[in-house]
């Protein structure tokens, strides 16, 4: 039996009925890493001992018959989730010996769980980029076709997945670096609404954007993920205190009468026509199995990008200024305090976090205030406005995750605006502070995966994997995977 090619919510049947162990399941992941990883680059660090001893304490648990969902389950975690004892890097050479004192709240939770650590994964450096190709260890390579990018920021959270090298992931969101790489990858990636999963612990690029999610192979398992770690957190001010819902409930395959909203600002000139054919042709199976489906509206779609550029580098310029070589991190002594200063941000940070600390410094400085973060502002409540009003109409909005397949290699890193159009679909979303999803919808004629994206209103994510789940269910592209 290859126990990499399984669910969580299959092997959850094999582990409960003692048909195998968590031991077993998490050594077979293990040789998998080895086997596979060379050449796709998911993991920084892998826990080997860690994962047996997590493993062993699952299978006292399963024996006791205390098991949950994910009692047992292998699973990686980007590493930008501090995790108490474990070197923690966001990708940057500034931590590269970075060993946090504890851990994220979302670690925390799916180690009460039961769940099994394999290891941190790869992803561009503080969650800044579309490719993956901005880590200091390294690009991350697509399974499906290693000469193209994976997707980013989450990269190796996608790659591990789809690589079977983990049963599922934690990955980050705060621009489509869930969404984007899921669609890239051809797994499900969601990202919740803002507040509904605590980012304490979460290392943060901008911290009015950022949220931690889930990466799976099928919605079921993404369901038992997200119930894992959401909830309220005192330790996070900006955590919602609500009830976290039965989101396995949620999936019932029915979605008769779902008012589903088809945006036209999301299907633009110079989108790749597979894409589009094959987004429509999902937008038909909902329609198929009793949606109703309509056109709608975001007028201010075409600003968003632009207005993400300003407040995500505005908020990671202050964000960032903690990595001084003062307090922890990488340190380059140079003489006076101001030079150590210059020094280590030099040494320790690449090129594209660089660039958006310059910018997000240009835009907050004195005289560029108003004219650029302020009106940046304005108009992100601009695009909130335009999801208001469209969930007036409609339960769930349906679109492209991202406007191309997964691109080579190199192919945009000299051309940084062309790079941040790839997540032209995934933003507005995160301004708006909505949750979104993305699934396995096709692929092109050349093999490469085509994503789905359904939006939500807030705190809507039952609604969303009712509708994802039954257009996974009227579809098997969820159950494809690469050849390595």
């Amino acid at each position: 039996m290859d126990l990499t090619s399984h669910t969580a919510h299959e092997l959850r049947g094999l582990l409960d009925h003692r048909e195998v162990t968590s031991e077993e399941l998490t050594r077979a992941h293990l040789a998998r890493i080895e086997t596979v990883d060379p050449r796709i680059g998911a993991f920084l660090t892998v826990l080997p001992e860690r994962a047996v001893e997590m493993a062993r304490a699952a299978d006292r648990r399963i024996q006791a018959g205390e098991a949950g969902p994910l009692t047992g389950i292998p699973l990686g975690l980007k590493d930008v989730l501090v995790t108490k004892g474990v070197r923690t890097t966001c990708g940057s050479r500034i931590l590269e010996t970075f060993v946090p004192p504890y851990d994220a709240t979302a670690v925390a939770r799916l180690e009460a769980a039961g769940a099994v650590f394999l290891g941190k994964l790869n992803m561009d450096e503080f969650a800044m980029g579309s490719s993956n190709e901005n880590s200091a260890y390294g690009p991350v390579h697509n399974p499906w076709d290693l000469s193209r990018v994976p997707g980013g920021s989450s990269g190796g959270s996608a790659a591990a997945v789809a690589a079977r090298e983990a049963v599922a992931a934690l990955g980050t969101d705060t621009g489509g670096s869930i969404r984007q790489p899921a669609s890239c990858c051809s797994v499900v990636g969601l990202k919740p609404t803002y507040g509904r999963v605590s980012r304490y612990g979460l290392v943060a690029f901008a911290s009015s954007l950022d949220q931690i999610g889930p990466f799976a192979r099928d919605v079921q398992d993404a369901a038992a993920m997200l119930t894992a770690i959401s909830g309220h957190d005192p330790l996070d001010s900006t955590s919602i205190d609500a009830p976290v819902p039965d989101f396995a409930a949620a999936l019932t395959g029915d979605v008769r009468g779902l008012r589903v909203g088809v945006p036209k600002e999301y299907f633009v000139e110079g989108m790749d026509r597979e894409v589009e054919a094959a987004v429509r042709t999902a937008i038909d199976t909902l329609r198929g199995l009793g949606a109703e489906v309509r056109e709608v509206s975001l007028p201010h779609t075409e600003y968003a990008v632009a207005v993400y550029y300003l407040i995500a580098t505005a908020e990671a310029s202050s964000n960032l200024a903690r990595f001084d070589g003062v307090k922890y991190g990488l340190r380059v002594d140079d003489g006076d305090l101001l030079s150590t200063y210059k020094a280590t941000r030099a040494k320790g940070f690449g090129a594209e976090v660089k660039r958006r600390i310059m910018l997000g410094t240009y835009a907050l400085s004195a005289g560029y205030y108003d004219a650029y973060y302020r009106r940046a502002q304005r108009v992100r409540t601009l695009v909130a406005r335009d999801f208001r009003a469209a969930f007036g109409e409609v339960d769930v909005i349906c679109g492209p995750t991202a406007p191309t397949p997964a691109f080579r290699l190199g192919e945009k890193t000299d051309d940084p605006l062309q790079m941040y159009l790839s997540d032209i679909f995934t933003i507005p979303c995160n301004l708006a502070g909505l949750p979104g999803i993305s699934l396995p919808c096709g692929f092109t004629a050349g093999g490469l995966p085509v994503g789905l994206q359904l939006l939500g209103a807030p705190f809507t994510e039952e609604t969303l994997l009712r509708a994802a789940h039954a257009y996974e269910q009227a579809t098997d592209w969820h159950t494809r995977a690469p050849a390595l």
